[in-house]
This record gives structure tokens, C-alpha cells and sequence, in this order.
């Protein structure tokens, strides 16, 4: 059993990312938290609140320093977080005098949750261009089979027809709803956090919130007032990384079930072998995908149980996020990449489909019971005549025996009659993408 899906080199091909992997790592923390102390530094020599010299030292020193993270386990251990040792080390690599005015204010949790939001914002730049160029083929996808009829399911059962451009057009809609949420996204989670020991900023009162807003600055982040005990920013991170998790999820599903072998009618995905069945190609990318969206689900109770802080800072709570979090943003990274294999690869099979909706003729139930009300059946009667037929043999036959005269069932009962209804909607889907 391997440690972590992310991290077993027999697993992290498919489970894991390894884009976002580097930008999450203990390397990538350790670099936005000294990215954090120059930057306090340096708005803090430009606002006078330390000397200028020290602050272009300070600067300049840790632009170089490497720091291993296995040198900060020691101190970790001891303090619960790996701030104390760093900024220690950080301290003797700017010297002796300068590095007194290092981390100025500051207190542990400023460091860790701007880096964190840092490392949020990289990963972010990522999902959103994966999300974009994932939601650019199936746009493509659902216009090349605007006219791919499908038998429509609903609670598992075979229920009217729609067009395979649809079906696609649904699975894009919850992915343009994630991509138009990410600016506000972006507004709430991107926030420089400042607030020194407590969060009033009380050492350097009263620049502390000069020095917030400088510190925004310097980062491209927001400014906010302290939020180490308000999680909410990252709570909302969370719930998109569960939105879009879940609308990949959607599509993967679907295409698992359209590719069943008693289905048949959609193959994606490249498959993959069974060890005793060689007749099989497993849909190892779809099911993967659905395992990724069970992490993300599964982890956010882990963020959620975070954001109740005890006081003004919880030692017990806090490292949930750094266990949870990171896993969301690469099981989410991982799950985009499968997702547009899938979509680069989706085959509709025109004889299966065809096949079942010969099969099946009673998926036109609904129009014809419609159609006998339009003509004057009362409803209940329309529905009755209609479940009468689809019980017989001959549908079509046994609806205009029971019928009245004058109804032209040809037209009524030909599932492409769905096909402008179908691509109305799809129209209406992507209309809402902001381009």
C-alpha cells in the first residue's frame, strides 16, 4: 500500500500532477516564505519603518540563499511550524545587522499563510488554462455532433432522445460556470495576510495596514485585514476546487457508462489491459478521474473542520489545511489532464446508437402522448393510449390503431424532431461563457 497516490512512483502518473507537484513541494513553500520576508523588507525600507540599507541587504541576501527543508525539521518539531528556524537561518544569511530588522512585525502565520496563498495563486494559473482548453474541445465536440442523435437516460432508465451535442454541452456548463467564478475567486482567496502576533499589527502600530497594502502590492495579492481566524477565503477555494472536481466527475461518469460493453455507444480514453482478459480495455482514465473527485470531496471535510479556529491562532487545526489542501490542487490537476484526453478522444458508435433507438421506440412516448393531447385526448387518456402501445410489439401500429385520425406519426415519433430543441440549449450553454 503506498503512502500517498501522489508521491508513489508506482501511482503518481495517473493520480498525481507533476506540474503542480513542483509548485507545491517543500521547496516551492520555502521559496514563497522567504519571497514573503524580502518582500517585507522591501516595503518596509520604503516606508522608513526599518532602515533602507538593512532592507536592501535583507533583499538582496535571501535573492541567493538556498535553504534545504530538511534543515528546518529540527526546529519544526520543536516549534509545531518551520517559521522560527527559518527565519533564524534567514537572519544569519543577511548578517548580523541587518538581520535583526528581518521578519519585522511579522509572526509565523503571516509567513505561512501568504506563502500558501502564493502557491494557491501558481496552481490557479494552471487549472485555469487546463479548464479553458478543456472547455475549448468540448465546444468543438458538441458542434460536431449537433446532430448525433442519443437516447437520453434519466435515473438510469432510457427516457427521450437528445443529440450526443448536447449530452457534451452539459458537461461543459458546470465547467464555464467554475471558469466565470474564478476573477471573484481570485478577489476572495489571493489576500496578503499581516497582523503580527494576535493579527492588530500591535509592534509596528500604527503602519500596520501601510504596510499590509505595500505588502499587497509587492505581491500582486490583495489587500485584506488579518484573516488568521477567519478561513473563509480558503473554505471558498476549496468548494470551487469540489465544483469543478464534480463537473469533471459528470462527463467521466457518463462517458464509463456510454462506453459499457452491453452500451457501446461512446468510446473514449485509451483503456487499458486486463491481467486475465484480453478482451478488455479497462476505462482506467474515466475511473481515475472519479477517484481524483472522491479526494477532493473526502478532503474538504478536512478544510471545513480548519475553519474554527480556537483564539487567535489554532496550533491543532491549522495544519489540516497543509494536509488537505495541496492533495485538492493536484487531484483537481490531475483530473483536468485525464479529462481532456477523454475529450480529445470521444467516438460516438452510429450503429449502436442507432440500433438502440430502433430497439427502443417507445423513447417517443413523450411526444406522442403530447401529440394525442394537442388533438384533443384528454391527458390522461393520451397518457394511458401511449403506455397501452409502448406494451406492444408494434408501437407505432398500436398508437394509430388507438388514436384519432388526422395525426401524422411519422413526424411525430422521428427522434431528429429533438434535434432543435437540443441545439437551442447547447447554444444557450456556451452563450454564458465570457470569452
Amino acid at each position: 500500500m503506498p503512502v500517498s497516490l501522489f508521491s508513489s512512483p508506482v501511482f503518481s502518473d495517473l493520480y498525481s500532477d507533476a506540474d503542480l507537484v513542483l509548485r507545491l513541494d517543500e521547496d516551492a513553500d520555502l521559496l514563497h516564505m522567504i519571497r514573503f520576508e524580502q518582500a517585507l523588507a522591501q516595503v518596509q525600507g520604503a516606508l522608513g519603518i526599518i532602515p533602507e540599507g538593512a532592507a536592501a541587504t535583507i533583499v538582496s541576501a535571501l535573492e541567493t540563499c538556498e535553504i534545504e527543508p530538511i534543515a528546518l525539521s529540527k526546529g519544526t518539531w520543536s516549534a509545531g511550524i518551520p517559521v522560527p528556524a527559518l527565519v533564524a537561518s534567514l537572519r544569519k544569511v543577511a548578517g548580523d545587522d541587518a538581520g535583526g530588522w528581518l521578519h519585522w512585525g511579522a509572526t509565523s502565520q503571516d509567513v505561512m499563510d501568504t506563502a500558501l496563498v502564493l502557491q494557491a495563486k501558481s496552481c490557479l494559473h494552471v487549472l485555469e488554462e487546463r479548464l479553458g482548453k478543456l472547455i475549448d474541445a468540448l465546444e468543438t465536440e458538441s458542434v460536431r455532433h449537433a446532430n448525433q442523435l442519443l437516447a437520453g437516460r434519466t435515473r438510469s432508465q432510457i427516457s427521450t432522445p437528445i443529440t450526443f451535442g448536447y449530452r457534451i454541452a452539459q458537461w461543459a456548463h458546470g465547467l464555464i460556470d467554475a471558469e466565470a467564478d474564478l476573477p471573484a475567486l481570485r478577489e476572495n482567496v489571493l489576500r496578503v495576510q499581516f497582523g503580527g502576533a494576535s493579527g492588530v499589527n500591535s509592534a509596528v502600530a500604527p503602519d500596520g495596514p501601510r504596510i499590509a497594502e505595500a505588502l499587497a502590492e509587492e505581491l500582486k495579492l490583495h489587500f485584506s485585514p488579518s484573516w488568521h481566524t477567519n478561513r473563509s477565503n480558503i473554505l471558498a477555494l476549496s468548494a470551487w476546487l469540489q465544483a469543478l472536481t464534480a463537473s469533471i466527475a459528470k462527463m467521466a461518469g457518463d462517458l464509463l457508462l456510454l462506453g459499457r460493453s452491453d452500451i457501446a455507444e461512446v468510446s473514449s480514453g485509451t483503456g487499458g489491459g486486463s491481467s486475465t482478459m484480453p478482451q478488455k480495455a479497462n476505462p482506467v482514465q474515466a475511473e481515475a478521474i472519479l477517484t481524483l473527485n472522491a479526494i477532493v470531496q473526502t478532503s474538504a471535510s478536512g478544510i471545513a473542520a480548519a475553519a474554527c479556529p480556537a483564539e487567535e491562532r489554532d496550533g491543532a487545526r491549522w495544519p489540516l489545511e497543509w494536509a488537505f489542501l495541496p492533495q485538492m490542487l493536484i487531484a483537481t490537476g490531475a483530473a483536468l489532464r485525464h479529462a481532456q484526453a477523454l475529450a480529445d478522444s470521444m467516438s460516438p458508435n452510429q450503429d449502436r446508437i442507432s440500433s438502440g433507438l430502433k430497439d427502443h421506440p417507445e423513447i417517443m412516448a413523450e411526444a406522442a402522448s403530447f401529440a394525442l393531447a394537442k388533438n384533443g385526448v384528454p391527458r390522461a387518456e393520451a397518457k394511458d393510449i401511449v403506455a397501452k402501445a409502448a406494451s406492444q410489439t408494434d408501437f407505432k401500429s398500436t398508437l394509430k390503431q388507438l388514436a384519432p385520425d388526422g395525426i401524422d406519426w411519422d413526424t411525430v415519433l422521428d427522434p431528429a424532431t429533438v434535434i432543435p430543441a437540443c441545439k437551442e440549449m447547447t447554444a444557450e450553454i456556451f452563450a454564458r461563457r465570457s470569452r
